[in-house]
């Protein structure tokens, strides 16, 4: 088995395993291929691994990240995860080691994830990254951790930008701020606002389109954050039962 670099050259006809197992999944598809095409030229790197399985890494020049930090010099992982059958083979570990070896020809002064305080859906194992040597540099409420693994002694420690440590925002009522970064946030955001319609609700979709716009969000995973009256609710993408859940207890 091998890993391959997804690329412009390639993209069109290869899969992304982020989203293989959506049955219904052009609408993520499109989405996802479309933000990584335009992220290409800022220096994103998507791989993975050669088989029918969700076996990826994808990285970016953290000046470029769609992320509230100041990490300059450092390269951001965007999303590191094996699942299922492959668990335990190693993999993981050969893709950080890419990874590693990428930044470091590039210059990097090393790499930055977020993650959280405990293992949490959508979210690298914090585990797994002290395993590997990454150390806290920041963190952000309610449980957002910025990791990062220098590869100096001198390398400055990043930080998340101000606007993301905020514990509330202004919004009022339920909101949604979301990128194409996940290939399922097109679907799934829409959802909301119909389920909350239903029952005479509202939800206001706020959609980053750009990095400069994800760079100065409010919460620091911008793919994803669901607020309600300012306050921040998860990052864990609602599926319809789990929202219907959501809004019975409202």
């Amino acid at each position: 088995m091998n890993i391959i670099t997804i690329n412009q050259d390639n993209i069109d006809h290869e899969h992304i395993c982020c989203a293989i197992s959506d049955k219904k999944g052009e609408t993520c598809v499109s989405s996802k291929k479309a933000w990584m095409k335009a992220a290409f030229a800022d220096g994103l790197v998507f791989r993975r691994l050669d088989e029918r399985g969700k076996v990826l890494i994808e990285y970016i020049p953290a000046e470029n990240a769609w992320c509230p930090l100041a990490a300059d010099g450092y390269m951001h992982i965007n999303c590191l995860w094996v699942s299922g059958q492959f668990q335990g083979k190693g993999f993981a570990n050969a893709l950080l080691a890419q990874c590693m070896e990428d930044a470091r020809a590039k210059g990097k002064r090393g790499l930055t994830v977020v993650a959280s305080d405990k293992k949490r859906s959508y979210l690298p194992d914090p585990g797994y990254l002290k395993h590997k040597g990454f150390l806290t540099a920041d963190t952000a409420p309610p449980y957002f951790v910025l990791y990062y693994l220098p590869f100096d002694t001198v390398a400055p420690v990043p930080q998340f930008k101000d606007c993301a440590k905020q514990p509330n925002i202004d919004e009022k009522g339920m909101a949604l701020y979301y990128t194409n970064q996940c290939p399922h946030t097109d679907k799934y955001a829409p959802l909301l606002q119909e389920l909350a319609a239903k029952r005479g609700m509202k939800v206001k979709l706020i959609k980053i389109e750009t990095k400069e716009q994800a760079q100065s969000a409010p919460t620091p995973f911008t793919t994803y954050s669901f607020f309600d009256n300012g306050k921040f609710v998860t990052n864990e993408i609602f599926g319809p039962a789990k929202f219907e859940k959501y809004l019975d207890g409202k």
